[in-house]
């Protein structure tokens, strides 16, 4: 077993359809896409013992902490908006979960699904390059599993040590003060907005990134997929340069994205060399 040098930490989830289920989760699609730019990608996670995984993982390492259930949502679409229902929950994932050797893996994504994973993990990786996507600490659910956004009391443990923070404007509601007191506490803070591209905040500045056109078929994993483009460049750039590039690296996680969206499931997101061509362009 080789050490990865991308490791993505949060639940597998299964998304019920009509017939059985889809797996999915940050931890599929930061790792995938993450692979397929050329990163020996691993995930750490917890679901029940036997879960088949799809093809796509052939090539990614998988620490897994066995539970009873794996987490499950069903999503409900009516008037083109989704309502959520948690079914399943898997185990918490906690620092035993990750293997010891990959505590020192250069790149990180914390991708907590229905709150898994304790902000406190962040100090796991002194060593490493740390983004988040925390739409698993800002969500709610009530005794029939119906999600709706909650706070996230844990927030401040965690924004200050981060390289980035990514999420959606889905993800607090388009709560503008809400966003700018995140980005207050983090290095850099990233609003992903679909086929608007980008608005990254940075050492005071505000810039909005545009995107790629593209022809949407399936928009799920979307922002997990931007995420971790989004930190592969920006650990690139910075060894190139000493300090990431948080600019250049949006441009990129927004091609990549853009590419994620013109095909069902994991099947679109691109490789490296599509997305260079392209940037080449």
């Amino acid at each position: 077993m080789t050490n990865p040098d991308y490791l993505v930490i949060g639940s597998i989830t299964k998304d019920l359809v009509p017939g059985g289920y889809t797996l999915g989760g940050t931890v599929a699609y930061g790792a995938i896409t993450a692979a397929n730019l050329g990163k020996r990608a691993a995930i750490v996670t917890s679901a029940e013992p036997g879960l088949s995984l799809p093809p796509a993982f052939e090539h990614i390492q998988c620490a897994l902490q066995p539970a009873r259930r794996t987490t499950t949502f069903r999503n409900v679409y009516a008037e083109g908006t989704r309502q959520q229902h948690v079914v399943a929950l898997s185990e918490p994932i906690g620092v035993d979960s990750i293997p010891a050797a990959w505590r020192r893996v250069p790149l990180v994504h914390l991708g907590p699904l229905a709150g898994e994973i304790d902000e406190s993990l962040v100090h796991q990786f002194p060593e490493s390059r740390v983004v988040a996507t925390p739409q698993g600490w800002l969500r709610s659910w009530d005794a029939s599993g119906r999600v709706s956004r909650g706070t996230w009391p844990g927030a401040g443990r965690l924004l200050p040590h981060l390289a980035a923070l990514v999420l959606s404007k889905e993800d607090v509601g388009g709560d503008l003060v809400c966003i700018e007191r995140f980005a207050d506490m983090t290095r850099t803070l990233v609003l992903t907005n679909g086929a608007r591209g980008a608005t990254v905040y940075h050492a005071g500045q505000v810039k909005q990134i545009p995107t790629r056109p593209a022809q949407e078929r399936d928009p799920t994993g979307a922002g997990d997929v931007f995420a971790a483009a989004f930190l592969i460049r920006l650990h690139e750039t910075a060894l190139a340069s000493g300090e990431g590039d948080p600019w250049e690296a949006a441009r990129f996680a927004n091609v990549v994205a853009s590419f994620s969206v013109e095909g069902s499931g994991f099947s679109a997101i691109p490789g490296r060399e599509q997305v260079d061509a392209y940037l080449a362009r």
